[in-house]
């Protein structure tokens, strides 16, 4: 839009008539910049000719045994009345790249959209698949051997620790969670490609795409580039703020991707914002906290807008939470002429046994687990350095010290009246113990796991939320550890229950939980278990080591 401005003639026309205007005595060849998704630009002359790079099986093709490697773009599309000819689809082996656009310019990429099949075992990949963290999605433009664009698929469609979560915004869409778009405008001059590295040990199966794009006479001289990058803290480097974007050049900044694993209790999001613009020392742009950055108040919660959204969110304040967030410049980007840095502070609320005081405040630098995917359009080359690591430094490392599985506890032993069974849910890998008593009459189950070492850990329950599940009583080696733990939820879903900070002396454990009634809109007293885990603490924990000789079972707490 700020091209189109250059015109220099001027009639009495609106604001918007005058900018469109522009466009079009600039030859037409900038209306994919100017006001894009506005209706009345669709009013105005489109310039170019419309391409499409897709997925669709082709003549001469063969897409099943080991078909993948005589694809031919160029060939046309096949379509008889074989039901070979609907074999829309790829299916990328472990550690090759698929490419799904490769073409000469001048032109613009108007929209992407790519399906492919979800992570978890299915009919048409019984060993499942790989999730949208291990695709590493690359563009380039005019030949340069560094990708303009270089983030895993999902993160770049804010979509983060490969869990799918439908957005719905005006430059990404990724309907039902599994039907991926991008509308970003990305210009190029000589040549564009975009291609899919499958860095997982499992296939990418059943890739579907579209690629849209409008091949162009020319562009102008001055014409932005876009740019998307990855970038991964785990966890956030302590004394310096986490950047997101550092660059030199002429451009302006749209948007901002970011995810945090939590690593303590409590809030993380009271850090802020700081923005600086073309070299300053202090930064110009500050804002007041990390949910206020992303336009919520208050924290932040599950939502999907135009501009700002939150895909996920798990559960507030537990060690091991998720939150991801999506912010999009597409009204107000930051400008800068020589250079721009974006970085957040990683401050906000901590547990008293982290705080070199032993207190609890709004105000501690926190060790959480950061990524981020920044995207901004820019003339010359970019000087930011990061570059996305592999899928498997990707994935977040594990925090637990323990995990006990339930389902290794369903003899008669271990439970009270009633039947237990391993029963398989979507969301667990393996199957979770699914305790089923007719009343809540003598109804229990048992856990028991011993402790090799004497550390900070925190005792947790991974278990299932269900519309006929009770209410059961935590004990550890007989010491009721907070109130009822309620197990109903209006659908099916996991849920992990944090039930003590402690330091455990080394020996066996045994966690009890007791059935003591049901919600009122339960239908039974029943329980589903995946685990039992005894999860880390910071480091600081240890160093502080406020609550390493008090004894747990007089005074049990979970911080939060």
């Amino acid at each position: 839009m700020l091209l189109c401005m250059q015109s220099e003639r001027r009639h009495d026309w609106s604001p918007l008539t005058r900018m469109m205007a522009g466009c079009a005595l600039l030859g037409g060849v900038l209306p994919w910049l100017a006001g894009a998704g506005d209706l009345e630009r669709l009013a105005q002359p489109q310039e170019g000719r419309s391409m499409r790079s897709t997925s669709t099986m082709r003549v001469g093709e063969n897409r099943r045994d080991g078909g993948e490697n005589r694809h031919d773009p160029k060939a046309a599309p096949r379509g008889d009345r074989n039901e070979a000819s609907n074999y829309d689809n790829f299916r990328v082996p472990p550690g090759a790249t698929h490419v799904l656009l490769e073409e000469d310019g001048p032109g613009v990429i108007t929209h992407i959209w790519l399906t492919f099949l979800g992570p978890e075992p299915q009919a048409w990949a019984r060993e499942g698949s790989a999730n949208h963290q291990e695709l590493l999605l690359r563009i380039y433009w005019d030949h340069d051997p560094r990708p303009a664009v270089e983030a895993p698929v999902g993160d770049f469609f804010a979509n983060c620790f490969g869990r799918r979560r439908e957005v719905i915004s005006t430059p990404v869409i990724v309907e039902d969670g599994d039907s991926y778009n991008c509308f970003w405008r990305m210009p190029f001059r000589k040549a564009a490609r975009v291609e899919i590295v499958n860095q997982s040990e499992k296939p990418l199966n059943l890739l579907y795409y579209n690629i849209d794009w409008i091949k162009l006479k020319r562009l102008p001289r001055n014409t932005p580039y876009f740019y998307a990058q990855y970038r991964q803290e785990y966890p956030a480097t302590p004394g310096q703020d986490y950047v997101v974007l550092e660059t030199q050049g002429k451009g302006h900044y749209v948007g901002t991707v970011l995810a945090v694993r939590t690593r303590s209790p409590a809030w993380f999001g009271e850090g802020d914002e700081k923005i600086y613009i073309d070299g300053e020392a202090q930064p110009s742009i500050w804002g007041t906290g990390t949910e206020d950055y992303f336009l919520s108040a208050w924290g932040l919660k599950t939502t999907s807008t135009p501009y700002f959204g939150v895909p996920y969110f798990d559960q507030w304040g537990i060690v091991g939470g998720h939150t991801s967030a999506y912010r999009w410049h597409i009204h107000d980007p930051l400008v800068f002429n020589r250079g721009i840095k974006v970085t957040f502070e990683h401050f906000g609320w901590i547990s008293p046994d982290e705080n070199p005081q032993h207190k609890s405040t709004s105000w501690n630098e926190r060790e959480d687990d950061y990524s981020s995917v920044a995207f901004w359009y820019q003339t010359g080359t970019p000087t930011f350095s990061a570059r996305a690591p592999d899928a498997r430094a990707r994935a977040l490392p594990s925090l637990e010290r323990l995990i006990v599985h339930a389902r290794d506890f369903a003899d008669a032993r271990h439970h009270g009246a009633g039947a237990a069974v391993r029963q398989p849910l979507d969301f667990y890998e393996g199957p979770q113990l699914f305790y089923r008593p007719p009343s809540a009459d003598n109804a229990w189950v048992e856990f028991s796991f011993a402790v090799q070492k004497q550390e900070p850990l925190r005792l947790l329950l991974r278990a299932t939320r269900a519309e006929d599940y009770g209410k059961y009583q935590a004990l550890l080696n007989g010491v009721k550890l907070g109130e009822p733990l309620d197990f109903y939820g209006d659908n099916l879903a996991d849920h992990e229950f944090h039930l003590l900070d402690f330091w455990p002396t080394p020996g066996n454990y045994t966690l009890r939980l007791e059935c003591v009634g049901k919600n009122r809109l339960s239908a039974g007293h029943y329980c589903g278990i995946e685990s039992v885990r005894l999860r880390e603490r910071r480091p600081r924990v240890t160093e502080y080591g406020f609550d390493k000789d008090k004894d747990w079972r007089q005074n049990p707490r979970l911080y939060k």
